[in-house]
This record gives C-alpha cells, structure tokens and sequence, in this order.
C-alpha cells in the first residue's frame, strides 16, 4: 500500500474518532434539554406568583417606597452577561458577547462588569476588562442558590452605591431551533412591573404591612428573574449544542464519504499501475524471448 493510501486511511479513522464524540455529545445535549425545558416550566408559575404578590401589594399601598425602585444619579451602569461554561455550542457564546459588548459600550467608561460562565470570563480577561465578580461552574444546571448569591451581590452595590443600575444579557429560549441574545433591567426594578394589573385593590389584607412585605418580596423578585434567566439561558445552551454537534456529525459523514471516494481511486489507480507494470514486464520477457 502506498504511502498516500496509508495517509487517506489514518484521517478517515481520526474523522470516524471526532464522528463518534461530536454523536455522542449531541445525544448528550439532546437528553438534557428535555430537563432544561421542565426546569424552565417549573419555575414559572413562581416567578408569576411572585409578580402577582408584589402588584397586589403595590394596589394596596399608597405610595411605593423601597431602595431598589430607585433611580439612582451615581454609581456606574452594571451589566451581568450569562454565558456556557463550556464551548462547542455554536454561536451561543458569541452572540451573548456580541451583545454584551454594545451594552459595555453604550454604558460609556463608567460600565461595570459582572461575568457568569467562563466564557465570559476568559473573553473579559482576554480584553483586558476588569471584573467586578465572577461566577462559574454551573451554566448548565443553574440552582436557584446560584441566582441568590448573584442577586445579593448586585443589591449590595446597588445600595452601597457602586453602580446605578444592572442590565442582564441572557439567552431566551424560543424553540429548539431559535434562542435569541436578550437584555433585560434588573435593577432599579422598574416601577410599572410592580404596579398596575388590578383596577381594584385585592379583597383581603395583608399582616404584616405592605411596605414591609414589599421589602422583603423584592430582593426575591430579583432573584427570581436572574434564576430564571439562567434556567433559559441554559436551555439555550443545551439546544445550541445539540444543533453544533448534529451539524458537525453530518460534515464527519460526508468528509468521510469524500475521503472513501478519494482513497478507493487511489487505491484503483495503484492497482492499474501494477497491471500495467506487469504486463509491461510480460511484453519484454516475450520479446526477449522472441529475439
């Protein structure tokens, strides 16, 4: 066998290696984006309850008052960017950046910088952007714990001061096949997702009062919303990989399809050579013969 046979050979048995682990990873991602998707569902009605809680105690109260419905004038504008803690998700990482980046941009010099997932944490440190903090090693299975420590760390610099406001970019999950890069306000909360939804005040009360149940309903209320941003992005995640996987399966495929092909006319070629050498060799044994 001939060298270049020998060569077309090693890469065909290389691709069927990476073939097996790109279908491997794609069942993976397949199996939990059923959990993510049930996680995702599970939450909700929490977070609606939640929202319901917090209007019908803005319908009761008179004027609504809390450090963080606040619009503050100083302090930097904060911005929380969601990302995987892995690669080989297609564009999931980079369309989160990309956004991210032109939130950081808009926000001026003043931006400050808050990475979940060690992608954005690699990617803010490659550009030489300062972190405020840092979270990893639970992109695709968040716990509402995670979301507690985030969200308690973006309050504390909200009340002391540090930054004005924080804007998360996330990854909403639209389908299977659509996941799309969004933002959204964190904080100041703003005033119209706490009030309105009830032309009439709820018929109970409430014990203890409003304004102190408020104060401790809405740090959850941030919680809740950075929770399920995380079980959404997640989702993302997980569907964004399935699909790079599934497509990188394909090109294996047809790349050894291709080199099957390439190596079968080698292979017919070296074989014609031969025939021929040997005829050749046939033809002047028989002349020689002759003379």
């Amino acid at each position: 066998m001939g060298a270049k046979l020998r060569v077309i050979q090693r890469r065909i048995r290389s691709i069927e290696s990476t073939k097996k682990i790109t279908k491997a990873m794609e069942l993976i991602s397949a199996s939990r984006i059923m959990r993510a998707e049930r996680r995702v569902r599970e939450a909700r009605p929490y977070s609606e309850a939640i929202d319901r809680m917090i209007r019908d105690l803005a319908a009761t109260a008179e004027k609504l008052e809390h450090p963080l419905l606040e619009t503050r004038e100083t302090g930097g504008d904060g911005v929380v960017v969601i990302t995987a803690d892995r690669g080989l998700a297609g564009a999931y990482n980079a369309n989160a950046l990309r956004l991210a980046e032109r939130t950081r941009r808009s926000a001026g010099d003043g931006a400050v910088t808050y990475a979940i997932g060690r992608k954005a944490i690699s990617a803010f440190r490659f550009r030489r952007v300062p972190l405020e903090a840092q979270w990893s090693g639970f992109s695709d299975r968040p716990s509402y714990e995670d979301a507690k420590k985030i969200a308690d760390k973006l309050i504390e610099d909200f009340d002391s001061g540090k930054i004005r406001s924080a804007q998360l970019v996330m990854t909403r999950f639209e389908s299977l096949l659509v996941q799309r890069p969004d933002m959204i306000q964190l904080l100041p909360v703003k005033q119209e997702a706490v009030e309105g939804g009830r032309a009439f005040p709820p018929l109970f009360e409430f014990e203890p009062a409003p304004t102190e149940l408020l104060a401790e309903l809405l740090p959850r209320y941030v919680e809740m919303r950075i929770y399920h941003a995380m079980l959404e992005s997640a989702a993302s995640e997980h569907a964004a990989r399935r699909r790079a996987m599934s497509a990188a399966t394909e090109n294996a495929e047809d790349l050894i399809s291709h080199l099957t092909r390439v190596m079968n006319q080698a292979r017919q070629a070296e074989i014609t050579a031969e025939i021929a050498d040997i005829v050749g060799g046939a033809e002047a044994l028989r002349d020689k013969a002759g003379v």
